[in-house]
C-alpha cells in the first residue's frame, strides 16, 4: 500500500501507461492523473514539437482534465532526441514527486519511456553531434542501402541489426561509431532493464481489427479537423525538410500530396497504412517488456481501465 502521507517522495512510484497509437492511452492517463492530483508527462516522439497539433493526436487543451508537459517544448527544425528527453522526463518526475504527486507517464515512443524510468546511458552524440550533417549528406548521396552497406563494412554486426531502409538509425549507429561505442552492444545493453524509479506500467491493447479500424478513423478525423492546414502552414514556416527527415506519419505524406508527387486521397490512404505498421511495432516493442501489465480495452471502457490501474497503485 503506498503511504501518500509519509511525505517520502521517493516511495512514489511513476505510473506509465503506454500502448499503441489510436489506443486510447491519453483518456486514461488524463483520468489516472485527475484522480490523483497529479499531472501526465507525454512520451511521445512527435508531441514535443509545436505546431504539429493534429497529425500527432494532441489532446486538445480545452479536453485535458490535468496539465500535459513535454509538449510543444521545441520547433520542428531543433533536433531533439531521447536523451535529451531523458532529462527533460527526470527533471518533471522529480518534480511531481517531490510535491508528493505520482507522475503518470504516457506514450506510445518505447524507446522514450526506457530512457525515463531505466538506465539508459546515451552517448554523447545523441544529444549534439558533428557527424550527424555528414552522415546525413553521405546517405544523401548513396542512398538508402549505399548508407547501410557503408556502415556493414565499418560495423557489421550493428548493421545487421538495422533495417536497410532505417538510414535515420544507420546515421546514428554511425554517429555513435566516431565516438567509439557499437550500436549492437548499446542495444544488447538495452535489453536488461535497470530502473531507475519504481514504476507501474501498464499497457492498453485490443482486438487487431478493432485497433486499426480506430486508427483509420482517428485519419479521418484529423483531415476532417485540418490536418491540410496544418501541414501547410508548417510548410510556410520552411518546415516541410525537418518533417520529412523526420519521418513524421501524417505529414510527409500530406507534402506528397501537396508537392504533386501522389493524390491527397492516396496520401490519406498512406498515413492509415503506416499508422497500422506502427501500431504493429509498437505492440512488439511493449510485450518485449515483463513488467508491463496489460489492459484489454475490449474488456474495460477508460473509467474501468483507470480504475484497474488506481486499484493496482493502492495495492502497492
Amino acid at each position: 500500500m503506498i503511504d501518500e502521507g509519509s511525505g517520502d517522495s521517493r516511495r512514489l512510484p511513476v505510473i506509465a501507461i503506454v500502448g499503441p497509437t489510436a489506443s486510447g492511452k491519453s483518456e486514461v492517463a488524463d483520468l489516472v492523473a485527475e484522480q490523483l492530483g497529479s499531472e501526465v508527462i507525454s512520451a511521445d516522439a512527435m508531441q514535443v514539437y509545436r505546431g504539429m497539433d493534429i497529425g500527432t493526436a494532441k489532446t486538445p487543451v480545452e479536453e485535458r482534465r490535468v496539465p500535459l508537459v513535454l509538449v510543444d517544448i521545441v520547433e520542428p527544425d531543433v533536433a531533439y532526441s531521447a536523451a535529451l528527453f531523458q532529462v527533460d522526463a527526470r527533471c518533471e518526475i522529480d518534480r511531481l514527486r517531490a510535491d508528493g504527486k505520482v507522475p503518470v507517464l504516457c506514450g506510445g515512443t518505447g524507446l522514450y519511456v526506457r530512457a525515463a524510468l531505466d538506465d539508459m546511458r546515451f552517448p554523447k552524440g545523441e544529444v549534439d553531434s558533428g557527424d550527424r550533417e555528414r552522415y546525413q549528406a553521405l546517405a544523401a548521396r548513396l542512398g538508402d542501402e549505399g548508407i547501410h552497406a557503408y556502415l556493414a563494412e565499418r560495423d557489421p554486426r550493428s548493421a545487421a541489426l538495422i533495417h536497410p531502409h532505417n538510414v535515420r538509425r544507420v546515421v546514428r549507429a554511425l554517429e555513435m561509431l566516431e565516438e567509439g561505442v557499437s550500436y549492437a552492444d548499446q542495444t544488447s545493453g538495452f535489453s536488461t532493464p535497470r530502473p531507475v524509479y519504481s514504476s507501474l506500467q501498464f499497457a492498453l491493447t485490443m482486438d487487431r481489427q478493432r485497433l486499426y479500424a480506430r486508427i483509420d478513423a482517428r485519419v479521418d478525423i484529423m483531415m476532417e479537423r485540418g490536418l491540410v492546414d496544418e501541414v501547410k502552414g508548417l510548410m510556410e514556416r520552411g518546415m516541410a525538410d525537418a518533417l520529412t527527415a523526420r519521418q513524421a506519419i501524417g505529414y510527409k505524406e500530406i507534402i506528397d500530396a501537396l508537392e504533386g508527387r501522389c493524390t491527397l486521397d492516396e496520401a490519406v490512404e498512406t498515413i492509415k497504412m503506416r499508422s497500422r505498421r506502427y501500431a504493429k511495432r509498437q505492440l512488439s516493442w511493449f510485450r518485449r517488456d515483463a513488467r508491463i501489465r496489460w489492459i484489454d480495452r475490449d474488456e474495460v471502457d477508460a473509467q474501468g481501465a483507470a480504475s484497474m490501474i488506481l486499484d493496482a497503485l493502492r495495492e502497492e
